[in-house]
C-alpha cells in the first residue's frame, strides 16, 4: 500500500504507517516490548524507560520507543529500510538499568499487595530484571492519599508512571491528581488532598502497574488464581459494556472491563465496578404468598399454582423490568398475550414507538461519536445515564468537535454551548440547523418521558434529517431496547396496559408505583419496591446467575454469559415463566433455553446477530410542537437506579457523599 513504509524489527521486514511509534510498529511485527507509563489510549509520556529500543545507525544509546515515530527513523545505507533491535545486549543492559532503578524505593510488599498475581512490575522484573541490587541505602517512604471510598492508595510502591493523571485529566475530565517534587521528592497527589469526583475513577486501579492504586472494597479478599472469570456484559446501564466477572465460589468479588471498541473500548464506570456487593444483599431466595396483609414463605409448587389461580379468567397485565434479559421479555408477552392480556416495558413513560426501530434506537452506532465533528445533546446527561459514553464524547471534543446541549446546563467535564433548558430551544435548533459533515444527535429519555415526548422526539429526528446528522436514542434501562424489539408494548403506554387490569405481573418493575387493588405477582432478584407491593413473590436469578440477551442502546444484541448461581430456591426468569405457564395449563412451546432462543430468533432474525449492529430504516416521526416545559433529567442519583445498586451498601455511600458534596457551600474566591 502507498504510504506504508518498510522497516526491519529484529530481522523482520513489516510496512507500516509512518505515523506511528516503534513501540506500535513493535507490536505490528508480533514482538512484545515492556512498558510501565505507555498506554494506547493515553496521551505519551516517555517517562519510565521500559520501552527502550536500538536504533541501528542512531545515536549511541537506546531510544524510548514510545516516544519516537517510525518517520523520524533514518534510512540505513543506499536507501535500505531502517533497522530496529528490542533484544540486543544494549537493549537488555538497559532495561535491566532500569528495573534496578525502578525497585530502589519499591517495598517488598508483595505477599501482601493485592496487586500480586497480576502485576506488570512482578511480571517485568522476571522477565527483564536482575537478581540482585547495587543499592543498600533505606527506602524512601512516602504517605498515602485518601481518594475516597472506591481507590485504596499505597503510594510508596509508585513508579512515577503518571497513567493515574492522565486518565482522570485526559479521560474522566477532572483535574484533582498531578504530580509534584523533583527527583527523590516526586510523588502523584491530589490537589488540596481532595477525594476524586468522577464516576469513572475506578478505572485508575487497572491503569496502575503496580500495587500503588488498588479496590478498596475488594481489598483483602481473593487472589487472582482462586477466581473464576466469567466474561459477559454490563445492565447497569444501557451502554452494554464488555466486563469480566470474577467469582470465588458462588460470590461475585469483583467486576472488571474488557476492551470492545466499539462500546466502551476499555473503561467501565464505577457503578459496574463496584455494584457486586448489592448482588449478596437483600436478595429474594424462596417464594413467598400474602395472607391476611403479611407475606409467608411458600414452597414453589405453592407459589406457582397461587399465581396461576390469580391469573385464571382476570384481565392481566405485564410490566417488563429495566434489567429482565430478552429471553424473559418474550416469555412474559407469548404467556400474557395468550391469556388475552397487554405488556409494556415503558414503564417510565417514554414515548417511544412501537415497530419504529430508527426511531427508538437511532441510527448511529456509539464508535461513530469518535469521528464526529458537532454533537447535539438533548434532554439528557450522559456523565451519570452513561458515563463510559460521556468520556467518548469528551474525547471527540478534544479533537474538536462541537457540543450544543440543550437541557440543563450540568457540567460534562468538556465545553458544551448551552442552547436552551426548554422544548423552544430544541425547535429552534430544528428550524435553524446547518448541515454537519459528520454530526450526531443524542436523545435522552428524560426528554421523551414528559407527555409531549412524541411531540420532542419528532423534533429530535427533524433536526437530525435537516443537520444531516444520525440519530443516538440513549436509554437508561438495559432491557429497554431488546423488549422493545420483541414487540412488548401497548398502544397507549402503560396507563393503556394497566386500565382495567385485575392482576399485574410484575417482571422486575421496581422503579414503578402500581396502585392498590389489583393483585401483584412479581418476579424479580432483590426485595425492593416490587417486592413490597407484591401478593405473590417469585424469586429470580440477577443477571450474572443466569445466561441472557441485552440489546444496547445502538441496537447491538449482546449475550451475558452466567457467572455464578442464584441463591436459596431462585430460578432463571425464563423457566419460571416456562413453569407458570404451564401451571396455567397453556404451556410455553419451548422446554430449554435453546429452544426458546430458536424461537425468539425465527420471530425476530436480528437478534440472532450477536454483537452486530443491525442498520434501521428512517421512519420521522411528526414534527409536532411540543410543550413549553423546560428539559428534565432522567437519572436524579448516579448510584440508586436499579434494585441491585439500591442494595449495596458501597453505593448508597457513594450517594450520600454526591449528595453532601453537591449541598456544600463553596468559599468565595
Amino acid at each position: 500500500m502507498s504510504g506504508l513504509r518498510k522497516i526491519i524489527i529484529d530481522g523482520t521486514e513489516v510496512e507500516v504507517d509512518p505515523n506511528l511509534t516503534l513501540i506500535q510498529a513493535c507490536e505490528i511485527a508480533g514482538i512484545e516490548v515492556p512498558r510501565f507509563c505507555y498506554h494506547e489510549r493515553l496521551s505519551i509520556a516517555g517517562n519510565c524507560r521500559m520501552c527502550l529500543v536500538e536504533v541501528v545507525g542512531g545515536p549511541p544509546k537506546p531510544a524510548a520507543s514510545c516516544a519516537m515515530q517510525v518517520k523520524d527513523l533514518r534510512p540505513g545505507p543506499e536507501g535500505a529500510p531502517p533497522v530496529v533491535k528490542t533484544n540486543s545486549p544494549m537493549v537488555k543492559k538497559a532495561r535491566e538499568g532500569v528495573m534496578e532503578f525502578l525497585l530502589i524505593n519499591h517495598p517488598l510488599d508483595c505477599p501482601i499487595c493485592d496487586q500480586g498475581g497480576e502485576c506488570d512490575l512482578q511480571d517485568q522484573a522476571m522477565a527483564y530484571g536482575v537478581d540482585f541490587s547495587r543499592y543498600r541505602e533505606p527506602k524512601r517512604a512516602t504517605e498515602d492519599l485518601d481518594l475516597g471510598p472506591l481507590v485504596e492508595t499505597h503510594m510508596t510502591r509508585c513508579i512515577s508512571c503518571t497513567r493515574c493523571v492522565r486518565f482522570t485529566t485526559e479521560v474522566a475530565g477532572i483535574t484533582q491528581m498531578g504530580q509534584t517534587g523533583r527527583g527523590e521528592d516526586a510523588e502523584i497527589t491530589a490537589y488540596l488532598g481532595q477525594t476524586l469526583d468522577s464516576n469513572l475513577q475506578g478505572n485508575i486501579i487497572d491503569l496502575c502497574p503496580v500495587g500503588a492504586l488498588v479496590s478498596k472494597p475488594y481489598a483483602f479478599t481473593a487472589r487472582p488464581w482462586e477466581l473464576t472469570k466469567t466474561e459477559t456484559v454490563d445492565v447497569m446501564d444501557a451502554l452494554g459494556s464488555s466486563i469480566r466477572v470474577d467469582t470465588k465460589g458462588r460470590e461475585v468479588m469483583r467486576i472488571l472491563p474488557r476492551n470492545h471498541d466499539g462500546v466502551n473500548e476499555e473503561w467501565i464506570s464505577d457503578k459496574t465496578r463496584f455494584v457486586w456487593d448489592g448482588l449478596r444483599r437483600q436478595r429474594l431466595d424462596v417464594p413467598y404468598i400474602r395472607e391476611n396483609g403479611r407475606l409467608r414463605r411458600a414452597t414453589w409448587p405453592e407459589a406457582l399454582a397461587a399465581a396461576a389461580a390469580a391469573m385464571r379468567g382476570k384481565t392481566v397485565a405485564g410490566l417488563v423490568g429495566d434489567l429482565a434479559p430478552v429471553e424473559a421479555a418474550f416469555s412474559l408477552k407469548r404467556m400474557i398475550e395468550g391469556l388475552g392480556g397487554r405488556v409494556e416495558c415503558r414503564t417510565d413513560g417514554a414515548h417511544l414507538p412501537a415497530g419504529n426501530r430508527g426511531a427508538y434506537v437511532g441510527t448511529a452506532r456509539i464508535e461513530d461519536i469518535d469521528a464526529a465533528d458537532t454533537i447535539w445533546i438533548v434532554g439528557s446527561n450522559p456523565r451519570s445515564e452513561a458515563p463510559v459514553l460521556n468520556a467518548r464524547i469528551r474525547k471527540a471534543w478534544t479533537r474538536g468537535a462541537a457540543v450544543k446541549l440543550i437541557g440543563p446546563a450540568v457540567d460534562l467535564t468538556y465545553e458544551a454551548e448551552h442552547l436552551g433548558n426548554d422544548r423552544a430551544a430544541l425547535v429552534r435548533a430544528a428550524d435553524g440547523a446547518e448541515p454537519a459533515e459528520r454530526g450526531i444527535v443524542i436523545l435522552g429519555q428524560g426528554a421523551l418521558t414528559e407527555a409531549d415526548g412524541a411531540a420532542v422526539l419528532g423534533q429530535a429526528m427533524k433536526l437530525a434529517e435537516a443537520a444531516g446528522a444520525k440519530l443516538l436514542v440513549l436509554h437508561t434501562a438495559a432491557a429497554r431496547v431488546g423488549a422493545m424489539d420483541v414487540g412488548a408494548v401497548t398502544e397507549g403506554g402503560m396507563a393503556a396496559a394497566l386500565d382495567g387490569a385485575e392482576v399485574i405481573f410484575n417482571l422486575g418493575a421496581d422503579e414503578v408505583e402500581i396502585a392498590p387493588g389489583a393483585f401483584v405477582i412479581y418476579q424479580g432478584s432483590h426485595g425492593d419496591r416490587g417486592a413490597h407491593r407484591a401478593d405473590v413473590i417469585l424469586p429470580a436469578a440477577a443477571w450474572t446467575e443466569e445466561p441472557g440477551l441485552f440489546v444496547n442502546t445502538e441496537g447491538r444484541p449482546q449475550l451475558a454469559i452466567r457467572a455464578g448461581f442464584p441463591p436459596g430456591e431462585a430460578k432463571e426468569n425464563w423457566a419460571i415463566l416456562r413453569a407458570l405457564s404451564g401451571e396455567l395449563g397453556a404451556a410455553l412451546p419451548w422446554d430449554s433455553l435453546a429452544a426458546l432462543r430458536r424461537a425468539l430468533v425465527a420471530e425476530h432474525p436480528h437478534l440472532g446477530r450477536i454483537d452486530e449492529v443491525a442498520g434501521n430504516a428512517w421512519l420521522p416521526v411528526a414534527a409536532e410542537a411540543p410543550a413549553t416545559a423546560d428539559f428534565r433529567l432522567a437519572i436524579k442519583d448516579f448510584y440508586l437506579t436499579n434494585p441491585i445498586a439500591r442494595a449495596s451498601e458501597l453505593m448508597a455511600d457513594l450517594s450520600a457523599a454526591a449528595a453532601a458534596r453537591r449541598a456544600s457551600p463553596l468559599a468565595a474566591e
